[in-house]
């Protein structure tokens, strides 16, 4: 492990100098991982571990005919490496729960009689086992308990993959039966394609989880842009300028100069007119929002958040309910604006006609 300094705080960190993909591989050479569940996260991660030489195979409901599917599209062959639940988790010794967190009680059950001595039970967010009042979810003390949680989509997870540069991971073990908990946890880090991974607990990874995609990382950030969308709409402004001056200047410009060297960096960059106006109004949006996100971190820690996400997610008419709420967004004159103006970039229209020229089709959300 590397001893980083972030700031003052001193963190140890993983990486695949110090856990190489070789010795991930010594460590899991005699396991048989099971992902159960191949909606979101299973995908990347099954398909990222088998091109890094680990034993994967394919626990999912035939139920849900269009994972069953991609799971075969991706080359996982029923009864040898794609099974239903049951037969998946009693073939392996880590037992990837990759289902989504609705879904997590219903699962359990099934995947509760195959969790036996010495086995890993596996995640990648603590939803399922921090919330076990709601989820039901309280292995035996025989087996492993272990967590991985990737920082990105699993359409991230696997393009970074495949670019050859990992993402970046947080990692804990909640109980160590085995005495090997820790090598397996690093180990399927690294062979899931994590490019560096950072300690955390199941408790603080399921709570600052919540409070990003909630805040900064998805709630926030569509509710400021449509705000400063629609202002600017309301005063005569042109729905391809609203939208430029909103996003497309921010992700095809501003943002990559924050990944690159931080947003100092990117102020720096930018006229003296912007630096003064951002510097001038970002005290002013901190004041503003502060509120809600303490109100936030509250609905968190108090489980109000777990439990809307548990009512809801369990509803019959959970899915219609969703397509039609994503596809208010989708059909908003904002995102309509958006699709517009990425048509009209150069490299979009290159990456769209290589993908029709090569009969490739989109593979929705997931």
């Amino acid at each position: 492990m590397a001893e980083i300094d972030f700031g003052g705080v001193k963190e140890n960190i993983v990486t695949r100098k110090e856990f190489s993909l070789k010795k991930a591989q010594k460590v899991l050479k005699k396991e048989v991982v099971a992902v159960i569940g191949y909606g979101v996260q299973g995908p990347a991660q099954s398909l990222n571990m088998r091109d890094n030489g680990i034993h994967v195979i394919i626990g999912q409901d035939k139920r849900f005919a269009g994972d069953w599917k991609r799971a075969q599209q991706d080359g996982f062959k029923p009864g040898q490496t794609l099974f239903d639940i049951e037969e998946a988790c009693d073939k392996a010794t880590i037992l990837m729960l990759l289902v989504n967190d609705a879904a997590l009680k219903e699962v359990w059950k099934r995947v509760k009689p195959y969790c036996t001595a010495g086995k890993a039970l596996y995640f990648s967010h603590g939803f399922g086992y921090v919330y076990n009042n709601l989820t039901g979810i309280k292995p035996g003390k025989d087996v492993d308990i272990i967590m991985v949680a990737p920082k990105g989509s699993g359409t991230s997870v696997r393009r970074n993959f495949l670019a050859g540069v990992g993402i970046n991971s947080s990692y804990a073990v909640a109980q160590d039966a085995t005495g090997r908990a820790l090598e397996r946890t690093l180990a399927v880090g690294i062979a899931v394609g994590s490019g560096y991974l950072f300690p955390t607990t199941f408790e603080q990874e399921v709570t600052s989880d919540l409070v990003g995609e909630r805040g900064a990382l998805m709630g926030a950030l569509a509710g400021i842009m449509e705000a400063q969308y629609d202002v600017l709409r309301q005063n005569g402004h042109s729905p391809s300028e609203a939208f430029n001056e909103t996003v497309e200047e921010l992700t095809q410009s501003l943002i990559r100069l924050v990944d690159e060297n931080g947003m100092d960096w990117m102020y720096s960059n930018c006229s003296a007119t912007a630096q003064r106006g951002a510097l001038d109004w970002r005290p002013r949006f901190k004041k503003a929002v502060l509120p809600v996100f303490n109100a936030l971190y509250t609905s968190v820690k108090t489980q109000k958040e777990a439990k809307r996400v548990i009512r809801s997610g369990s509803r019959p008419d959970y899915k219609k309910k969703l397509d039609a709420e994503l596809s208010q967004m989708h059909n908003s004159e904002m995102w309509v604006a958006g699709a517009a103006v990425r048509a009209l970039r150069p490299h979009e229209k290159a990456k769209v006609g290589a993908e029709k020229a090569a009969g490739v089709k989109g593979r929705g959300k997931n």
